[in-house]
């Protein structure tokens, strides 16, 4: 299909590069239980180690078009929280997700966009959460994960009918055990084709100290393209200065974050070492994360503005894709993670 795009190829490595490897695979052996920690919800791997989303990303090369993307999303405009322990029309303010403890009965969704969501059945609990509230008309996401089979359900524009039954614009299916992508050109619950869990901000990771996966975010404008891991693209637009879905970033590593607050200076350190995936059509710069009565609104919302799109910068990733199909990474070092926590 016209548009769109797909990285691939592979770097050479510098010496550095393998030195920070090794150095990388000796810290991560000596700390296995930190890992699991970050990368969990009730007992369910989030994705296994060697998944792109859980890649560090900070000494990957900058991509050649970087400053054209930064320009196009804003140069000058601040980060956001798209996130918080408040309320925003009248509903918590962040995307929620619901733990299926009890194996609900499943349901199936009639989809706006059937042709390219999964067909389920789903278990859409009774209390299941949905962002923007029951009475919410924004994008309305409902992310369930089953604790007991570790699989995502996630779901866009879901609506209740009055007879009980579902619908709903998208949906998508995740093993979260696996790193399968979606088929080629389809979307999910998000525009570019990717889970939304992975890359949401957990207040429970920021007060344990560490976050250890991409975080998921917006812009306003994107190309008619989409780069690995991303599989759907949500635009008419072929300016080459636009980014494409699944546009990696990351933060400066001369970007200074002494002076931020504990929760802050997690967020931070997490977009300097895992960066950023532009996953939606949206607001810019606006990262996403899920609602929790501990956030401080005004620290998070005032200390995030001042990092400016200035201080990032696009990332080519090139180099981790093992398989364009997969979500695998060829990077020496999360293999070595996943095969020290097997045995």
């Amino acid at each position: 299909m016209v548009g769109k795009t797909r990285m691939s190829g592979a770097m050479d490595r510098s010496q550095f590069h393998i030195q920070w490897l090794l150095l990388t695979i000796g810290l991560l052996v000596v700390c296995p239980s930190q890992i699991a920690l970050s990368q969990e919800i009730e007992g369910c791997r989030i994705f296994p180690a060697n998944n792109v989303w859980n890649a560090r990303i900070d000494y990957l090369p900058v991509d050649p078009k970087s400053n054209e993307y930064i320009n196009s999303i804003g140069a000058d405009i601040g980060l956001h929280p798209d996130f918080g322990g408040g309320m925003w029309m009248g509903a918590p303010n962040g995307i929620p997700y619901t733990i299926a403890a009890d194996s609900p009965p499943k349901v199936f969704v009639a989809f706006t966009y059937s042709d390219e969501s999964d067909p389920g059945p789903y278990p859409i609990p009774s209390n299941a959460a949905i962002e923007g509230g029951p009475n919410g008309t924004g994008d309305r996401h409902i992310i369930i994960v089953d604790k007991n089979t570790c699989i995502l359900y996630e779901l866009f524009s879901a609506y209740r009918n009055s007879d009980g039954s579902w619908r709903a614009g998208s949906g998508a299916i995740f093993d979260l055990r696996s790193n399968r992508l979606r088929p080629e050109g389809w979307t999910s619950a998000d525009a570019a084709g990717l889970p939304i869990l992975p890359g949401l901000v957990r207040y429970e990771e920021a007060s344990a100290g560490e976050i250890k996966h991409a975080l998921r975010f917006t812009c306003q404008q994107t190309r008619q393209a989409y780069a690995w891991p991303a599989r759907h693209f949500a635009s008419r637009s072929t300016d080459p200065s636009l980014p494409p879905m699944g546009q990696r970033f990351r933060l400066k590593s001369s970007f200074d974050i002494s002076d931020f607050s504990s929760p802050t200076k997690v967020i931070l350190t997490a977009l300097k070492k895992y960066g950023m995936i532009l996953a939606d059509n949206g607001s810019n710069w606006f990262i996403s994360g899920v609602p929790h009565s501990k956030w401080n609104d005004d620290q998070l919302v005032n200390e995030l503005r001042t990092v400016k799109g200035s201080n990032f910068e696009a990332v080519d990733i090139s180099s981790l894709m093992k398989n364009p199909e997969s979500g695998e990474i060829s990077d020496a070092t999360a293999s070595a993670v996943e095969d020290y926590k097997d045995n």
